[in-house]
């Protein structure tokens, strides 16, 4: 490492108790895309992010205006055209929070225990985007100068599939234009094993509604003679699956990109046995395809889900109905090279195929992503490899990501760069759940592995 990123890696240790402190003062706005109430608190941290950035001294920062929540924006290319220009995206919008939820403390009043900051938003995603923030202030208040073009893209709608952020980048794309896009949004299983994610998973979400009766119906007049939308909806859905748990819809895997033997190796480091996973999720049993292992198919594998069902009478006491409509969202993650459109019309054949008579079906698509898979040989990723060995302390793993952010194929597929997913975050940090944490030592590891990283990029131009 040479004394200029030495020098950074120093002033972060220096000024860690700030920058957290300045973090908490971002995850007190409770920026919740999800919920309108809230849309002024968006537009407070898209302005308070803005803010900050100017204030570390970066040319150009602005709040700017999407068909939905605020974009906020900024760059710095001091270090010029011959060096490398980093797009740096994260989004800056939360998922619903409330004390009745299960926390321990109020969730957008950052807590300090345990060595790790609780708040909603500590590891998804705001912690782990201040940390590239906090990485290009810790050169430019050392040497005045960072050893590449930094770009940061934070948008405000990731928790509602980012609806907008195409039209965006279409619109600006010259301004967005990098080498490379590294995204901190993902985790690792310990912090001695930090994982470079080299593909996520794609997104079919859509709903199925099954009609019977133009009413709900007296069970004792009309039940047998009545075919109950919401039996025939549980017929579909035990029809998705066949009997060695693979999913039945024709056509499913035939695009899905085989894994090699080099990448069930890798996978194979990060596996997870039977007992550490029923220990994790609480479940009796494991259950899948048994082609392959729990890390295959929570990653590398496409699923098909039930996420939610409705119908008939749920309230306390007894009503005896037949009821008029049932329905189920149904969500399934995809791996490269499955095209979410196409999935959706396969399975929309698929249920109106088996749908009995007796009924009728409506098959709904809500949102769609793209997976995304990068090969993990190419010199932005290795890049990557070497500044965690040397910022974070520990030889990363190269793996796959079970989750699903649309940004990762948009940004490759529009702009043609490589994106990096370079994660610091913990798989037990609670993301989506009560008592969301981020552990502190993993934000300043986080800052300086930044901070290498840089260095490493510029290095490939050398």
């Amino acid at each position: 490492m040479t004394l200029l990123s030495e020098s950074a890696r120093h002033y972060s240790r220096t000024h860690a108790e700030r920058f957290r402190q300045e973090l908490h003062d971002l995850l007190r706005i409770p920026s919740v895309s999800t919920d309108p109430a809230h849309a002024a608190d968006m537009r407070r941290a898209a302005e308070w992010l803005v803010a900050h950035m100017r204030g570390l001294g970066l040319e150009y920062a602005q709040v700017m205006e999407t068909a939905g929540h605020p974009v906020a924006y900024g760059e710095w290319l001091g270090a010029g055209p011959d060096k490398p220009t980093v797009l740096v995206y994260g989004h800056y919008d939360v998922v619903p929070a409330e004390m009745a939820d299960g926390w321990h403390t109020p969730p957008f009043e950052p807590v300090e225990k345990d060595d790790k900051i609780y708040a909603r938003g500590a590891t998804d995603d705001k912690g782990q985007l201040f940390i590239h923030v906090k990485a290009l202030e810790s050169y430019l208040q050392t040497a005045g100068h960072a050893p590449v073009n930094v770009k940061f893209f934070i948008e405000g709608e990731e928790e509602v599939s980012s609806p907008n952020l195409v039209p965006f980048i279409k619109e600006h794309l010259n301004m967005l234009m990098a080498d490379v896009c590294v995204i901190s949004d993902t985790s690792m299983r310990t912090m001695a094993e930090p994982a470079i994610l080299h593909s996520l998973r794609g997104m079919t979400y859509l709903e199925v509604e099954v009609f019977g009766p133009t009413d709900d119906l007296h069970s004792g007049l009309w039940g047998g003679a009545v075919h109950n939308p919401a039996l025939a909806l549980v017929e579909i859905l035990g029809k998705l699956y066949n009997a060695d748990n693979t999913i039945a819809v024709p056509g499913f895997y035939d695009d899905v990109v085989p894994l090699t033997a080099a990448e069930r190796e890798m996978i194979a480091k990060t596996d997870l046995s039977d007992e550490q996973y029923k220990q994790s999720t609480g479940v009796p049993a494991i259950w899948g395809d048994t082609n392959y292992t729990i890390r295959e198919r929570i990653s590398a594998r496409p699923t098909l889900d039930i996420n939610g069902l409705w119908s008939g009478w749920s309230g306390p006491g007894p009503k005896t109905i037949v009821p008029a409509k049932a329905g189920a969202k149904l969500s399934s993650r995809l791996v490269g090279n499955q095209d979410p459109h196409k999935i959706y019309d396969q399975i929309k054949s698929y249920i109106e195929s088996i749908a009995p008579p007796t009924v009728r079906v409506e098959v709904r698509l809500i949102t769609t992503g793209k997976a995304a898979l990068f090969p993990f040989d190419i010199p932005e990723m290795q890049a990557a490899a070497h500044a965690y060995e040397k910022g974070w302390g520990a030889t990363p793993l190269f793996t796959r990501g079970g989750g699903s952010i649309p940004v990762v194929a948009e940004i490759a597929d529009l702009m043609d760069i490589p994106v990096v997913l370079m994660g610091y975050g913990l798989d037990d940090d609670g993301l989506h759940s009560p008592n969301e944490r981020f552990s502190i030592e993993m934000f300043h590891r986080g800052i300086e592995t930044a901070i290498v990283y840089m260095e490493e990029l510029a290095g490939l131009r050398s």
